[in-house]
């Protein structure tokens, strides 16, 4: 009788000691930038952190899982800036161990688990994720996660990989949609490999129950309110995406450095050389994902969770190379002049001497095209303290009469989330905003009969109310255009009051 063993494979040691330092570094230098920094808080902060006040699990029109970690973060560590981004640093520091454990996982020994550890760490793609508290980082996590399920399964089908599988797709469903993208790319590595062997057996199906298991939070949501997340994806396409072509989408892969010569060459390898034959799935996983965001004219950072398994395929073969010490010296040294464009370590007007000094204007395009003076991430981070106290000072100026019944009105979710963050402590009410996922909020228990209003402009409040007054201005010199210059109205003699108009607002941005 002949007995089959399974095949034992041997990998080398992980290097603790130095990826750990790396990730030490990255999680340090988060935490580190998040006390001294001359920003503030970004604009989408304020909406996440305002989904976390407003959780209902199965009726939000953003996947949950980041007002869940909101709530977390706030019930452990309290909402000042450093405390809201500690996740994202520790999310940051393990994508540089993730780096290290793909190599390993594809043979790699200590020098490449380093290399691509180091890509990782310096690379502005990654240090500006892991410095906003924003699902992208979460979404670069995730993906790793299931893209390593998928290298071990590519040496054996264990089940267990393939429910890790499923639950990280889960949990990436719950953060972003765009897990999907991934989710499409693993089919395709199936299909494509030895793999699609399995699609035989109860597993991967087992997997992708698993996964819309974990993820239903955020698919029942989408069926409760009517599926906000096309309206969402027209006007992203519309407002953005439509300015970015395959070309720029190509090009904007360069400006995360020289590690991109790295990861094309672990695409390459991936995909070509004999000795991932084995891991092939890999491969044709991150450039199905990599085709379908380059034909949906995807922004450049949608792709950039697969690159941590590109920069860990590009070191193996590297390891034995006197080419990794140049290649790794580059990466350390445009990571080190690149530094600002990652971490708000410059004050605006340093800043913006700097860019022009390297000649990184393309960090100025803004997400509607035009050029401005800031990177817009840190443009949106300016100003909005200065706004809550504009809208304080003009709310307490009213008669005492009309402020028991005031309504505090915003423009956007970014304005309604500073005030619901800095205002309860200047004794502002909880601002009401018909924009976006502010909608689905509501309009509260006040009819609107006052109303202190930041955003919106005369024409826009006409409709609405028969006595507009101008009380008083807002804004920051280094904010993004719409927030440099800002009139605070009062406003009285509403037409209807806000819960019967509020429904005819739906859709408004």
């Amino acid at each position: 009788m002949i007995v089959l063993v399974p095949e034992v494979r041997r990998l080398k040691p992980l290097a603790v000691g130095s990826v750990g330092a790396l990730a030490a570094i990255a999680l340090g230098l988060h935490l580190w930038v998040n006390l001294v920094t001359p920003y503030g808080f970004h604009r989408d902060e304020f909406l996440y952190l305002a989904m976390g006040r407003h959780l209902r699990l199965w009726r939000m029109d953003f996947p949950p899982g980041i007002a869940l970690i909101a709530e977390g973060t706030r019930a452990a560590l309290g909402d000042s800036l450093a405390a809201i981004r500690a996740g994202p640093a520790l999310a940051g520091a393990l994508l540089v161990i993730m780096a290290a454990l793909f190599a390993r996982e594809l043979g790699g020994g200590r020098r490449a688990q380093v290399l691509a550890a180091l890509a990782v760490l310096a690379s502005p793609l990654f240090l500006r994720a892991a410095n906003l508290f924003q699902p992208v980082v979460f979404d670069q996590l995730l993906w790793s996660l299931a893209l390593f399920a998928l290298a071990r399964l590519c040496w054996r089908p264990d089940p267990r990989w393939w429910v890790g599988l499923g639950v990280a797709l889960g949990l990436g469903l719950l953060v972003k949609f765009s897990i999907v993208f991934i989710g499409l790319g693993i089919v395709a590595g199936v299909l494509l490999s030895g793999l699609r062997r399995s699609l035989a057996g109860p597993w991967p199906w087992v997997a992708f129950a698993v996964a819309l298991a974990i993820g239903s939070p955020s698919l029942v949501g989408q069926w409760a309110l009517g599926y906000p997340v096309l309206g969402q994806m027209r006007d992203l396409q519309s407002a953005q995406l439509e300015r970015v072509t395959p070309a720029a989408f190509l090009l904007g892969q360069v400006v995360w450095g020289p590690g991109v010569l790295l990861a094309a060459g672990g695409a390459v390898a991936l995909l070509l050389a004999k000795r991932f034959e084995r891991q092939r799935a890999l491969g044709w996983s991150c450039l199905a994902a990599f085709a379908i965001l380059l034909l949906l004219r995807g922004k450049p950072y949608y792709v950039g969770p697969v690159y941590p398994l590109l920069f860990a395929a590009g070191a193996v073969p590297l390891e034995r190379s006197a080419l990794r010490w140049v290649l790794g010296g580059l990466i350390l040294l445009a990571g080190a002049i690149l530094l600002p464009l990652g971490v708000p370590i410059l004050p605006p007007e340093r800043m913006a001497g700097y860019i022009q000094t390297i000649g990184a204007t393309a960090a100025l395009r803004t997400n509607t095209g035009e050029i401005e003076r800031l990177p817009q991430d840190y443009a949106d981070m300016l100003g909005w303290k200065e706004q809550v106290r504009a809208v304080a000072g003009v709310y307490h100026a009213l008669p005492e009469a009309e402020r028991r019944e005031a309504v505090v009105l915003a423009g956007n979710y970014g304005q309604a989330g500073a005030i619901d963050l800095f205002g309860p402590a200047l004794g502002l009410p909880r601002a009401v905003s018909p924009t976006g996922s502010y909608w689905f909020f509501g309009p509260g228990d006040r009819p609107g009969r006052v109303a202190v209003v930041i955003g919106p402009s005369r024409e826009d409040l006409e409709p609405f109310f028969d006595s507009l007054e101008v009380a008083g201005r807002a804004g920051h010199p280094w904010a993004v255009a719409e927030e440099r210059d800002l009139t605070i109205f009062v406003a009285r003699e509403p037409r209807q009051s806000l819960q019967q108009v509020w429904p005819a607002l739906a859709g408004r941005h």
